[in-house]
């Protein structure tokens, strides 16, 4: 893998790492309701499962999606049944501290199996395979969402720390409320585009 195809990876990663979607809207709650420390096992979550997701759709996973489609509608209404789950979680989540709610922080494993219902991560995932590692040796597939992981980490942290920092403003519970409510209102909107998809 030359220096060139490195950096474009390295800038692809960044930026759709970055920019809003599922997972860091969610971290942006969790930051924000659960505090930094208990939101690590979601932040490690989401990189290394995207890794291990990248690794496996480029090991030839794909193939099966594309000989048996009914993969696609089955991931694509447990990813819309599992977003509105969670929409609902955030909306119903607790403030930092509180012993009474019902929110909890996602767990490791949680978050790293998010990444299949993920619409944003199946997007990067298959974009990242086929336009930077295709064809080329398995080692420089899992070299390639190894880079991407490390790239992934530092921004995912910068969403859970913007929702920590937040949690001082959000020390009203009335603001927390509406501040849930916006933040699961974005991730039911974020599932337009899988909703799109059936109409096309």
């Amino acid at each position: 893998m030359t220096i060139e195809i490195l950096a474009s990876l390295a800038l692809f990663a960044f930026v759709s790492s970055i920019t809003p979607g599922p997972n860091n809207l969610m971290l942006m709650a969790s930051g924000a309701n659960f505090g930094f420390i208990r939101s690590i096992p979601h932040m490690l979550g989401i990189s290394i499962g995207f890794a291990v997701m990248m690794v496996l759709l480029g090991s030839g996973l794909t193939q099966v999606f594309d000989r048996y489609p009914v993969i696609y509608s089955v991931l694509k209404f447990a990813s819309i049944a599992y977003m509105l789950y969670l929409a609902w979680k955030i909306a119903n989540a607790s403030p930092v501290g509180h012993r009474e709610g019902t929110g909890t922080p996602m767990t490791f494993l949680q978050a790293a199996a998010f990444q299949w219902v993920n619409p944003k991560a199946w997007a990067m995932a298959l974009t990242a395979v086929t336009v930077y590692v295709a064809g080329a040796p398995t080692i420089y597939l899992i070299l390639a969402a190894a880079f991407f992981a490390v790239v992934n980490l530092p921004s995912v942290t910068v969403w859970t720390v913007m929702g920590q920092q937040m949690a001082r403003v959000l020390n009203n519970p009335a603001r927390l409320r509406i501040f849930n409510l916006t933040m699961a209102g974005l991730l039911v909107a974020s599932l337009y585009p899988v909703l799109r998809m059936g109409t096309q």
